[in-house]
């Protein structure tokens, strides 16, 4: 990891603004395409193919290709599987959630006599993200600790008066140093020359940690299409992404030396995370059909402008075997902020998405009953280095420059990258089968990540009521950093995980 990834958080003062990282921007970019079960059983494909309702999510001038109404209900649900590797110690952990995927109505007149040959209203709510996972790791350590983030922060600020340290950190520092885990070192004079953590190193530190997260993106979103004399086929979309997330973090780090009497049994920290708030995005896209049995599709995403508020909270306890008094200690971020959480009010902006796509109807006819199946493909352009934090106008310069720094970060540890997502279906008069696949490239500079999807499905048309089931395996390979250094390599924790998402559609023709 490169030393600039962790500058940003020694500005002067930073612990008091703010609590994000460029890991946030990520969680909240790296998405992958969610819709109906039936959009979901072709690997999410479908910016050229048209005539679904996730159109309204993936490329709105999809909804052209409508000429009657329709409503759609997609419930899901989601096993989750983490295996992690830390420190040459392999764990694992389980969790669930349940989804609501693509969910709405739409409405569409057909006039096949005039040059606009039909027109489709929409309007729908969509689960785009769901960040509902329990991840569990440890390993002993002999090189850092958690604790030396406390000492270097009360080192980049300068702080030689301990009242300072005692107090102006409320949010890590402080906790570590009223419960003893940090202590000052003083010179010759009695002066404080600098600080020093009880947890050392050298000892071997059994590492563990636990991050349990919950919430999700949920799309609320308006769109229309409409379609020329069944060539052309135009959209857009505006779309109001509601985001909320919570990470509970449970650190723990604990002597294996065996030594009773080295001043430091253990010391654990609780921290809290809730991020909340709401975007606005936009989507336009095109459809060209030069034949019946080929389309092409185009749809370009505006990036999302999210307004959010943070609430953090961390509580320190250790153990230290005597020193600086006996029994257990305990400090909270409450006790030193009247009670209160450290509020942060900033604005993110996501990356910006093109996608192209191509599509082929098997036996192509203008009745889509006729129609035995189709084959389509997206490549999509994801351009991750472009995601930024700004300040609020109101807020001072420091978080000002606090902002701009991790959007520095952004653009120095992340890249753009390429997605693609290919599926098809079979049509047997009223049952379908589906298969269907996507790839989504790594967002990171210097370290590895992928995520895969393989899907299939089945389906049922007939008499205006359509039934579709799909099941959806996800293998993801990441990283996560249980703390960053400044001037130590960075250890992370290589997580290979996998989803099975069983999702229903159930629809009605009106």
């Amino acid at each position: 990891m490169k030393t600039g990834f962790v500058t940003a958080f020694l500005l002067l003062g930073v612990v008091k603004l703010s609590a994000q990282e460029p890991a946030d921007a990520l969680r909240y970019s790296w998405l992958t395409q969610n819709g109906t079960a039936r959009n979901q059983a072709i690997g999410g494909a479908g910016v050229s193919l048209g005539g679904e309702f996730s159109s309204l999510f993936i490329n709105p001038a999809g909804l052209g290709f409508y000429k009657t109404n329709e409503f759609v209900v997609t419930p899901g649900m989601a096993l989750k599987h983490a295996g992690t590797d830390y420190e040459n110690n392999s764990e694992s952990s389980n969790s669930s959630n349940f989804n609501l995927g693509a969910t709405g109505f739409l409405f569409s007149t057909y006039s096949p006599d005039r040059k606009i040959t039909s027109s489709t209203f929409a309007f729908g709510v969509n689960r785009i993200a769901s960040f509902g996972q329990d991840l569990y790791y440890k390993g002993v350590n002999a090189t850092s600790s958690y604790s030396e983030k406390f000492l270097e922060e009360l080192r980049d600020n300068h702080v030689t008066d301990p009242n300072s340290a005692a107090s102006d950190f409320p949010f890590g520092s402080s906790e570590a140093f009223n419960t003893y885990l940090i202590d000052t070192v003083q010179a010759s004079d009695g002066s404080v020359s600098g600080y020093r953590t009880q947890a050392d190193p050298a000892l071997g530190l059994l590492q563990e940690n636990r991050v349990r997260t919950s919430g999700g993106i949920t799309d609320l979103s308006g769109g229309f299409g409409i379609n020329l004399k069944e060539k052309w086929y135009f959209g857009g979309a505006l779309s109001l992404p509601f985001l909320n997330y919570t990470r509970h973090g449970y650190y723990r780090e604990s002597d294996q030396s065996g030594n009773p009497n080295n001043h430091f049994n253990f010391f654990e920290s609780d921290e809290y995370l809730n991020t909340n708030g709401i975007g606005i995005n936009a989507r336009l896209g095109a459809i060209y059909k030069p034949r019946e049995d080929i389309r092409l599709g185009f749809v370009f995403s505006t990036p999302t402008s999210y307004e959010l508020t943070d609430k953090y909270s961390i509580q320190i306890t250790d153990d230290l075997e005597g020193y600086g008094g006996a029994g257990i200690k305990t400090q909270s971020s409450f006790d030193l902020n009247n009670n209160g959480y450290l509020v942060s009010k900033y604005r993110l902006i996501t990356p910006m998405r093109l996608a192209v796509s191509g599509s082929y109807i098997f036996h192509a006819a203008e009745d889509v009953r006729q129609q035995k199946g189709f084959i389509t493909a997206d490549v999509e352009y994801a351009n991750y280095r472009g995601a930024k934090f700004k300040a609020n106008a109101n807020d001072d310069p420091t978080a000002k420059d606090y902002y701009a720094s991790l959007s520095d970060l952004i653009r120095s540890n992340y890249r753009n990258a390429f997605n693609a997502r290919i599926g098809g279906e079979l049509k047997f008069n009223t049952y379908m089968f589906r298969l269907g696949g996507a790839y989504y490239g790594n967002p990171y500079q210097d370290e590895s990540a992928s995520l895969y999807k393989a899907s299939g499905g089945v389906g049922y048309r007939n008499r205006g009521i359509f039934v579709d089931i799909t099941y959806v395996y996800t293998f993801t390979k990441n990283v996560d950093y249980p703390y960053r250094l400044e001037d130590k390599p960075n250890v992370p924790a290589y997580i290979k995980s996998n989803a099975g998402n069983v999702i229903l559609t159930v629809g009605f023709k009106i």
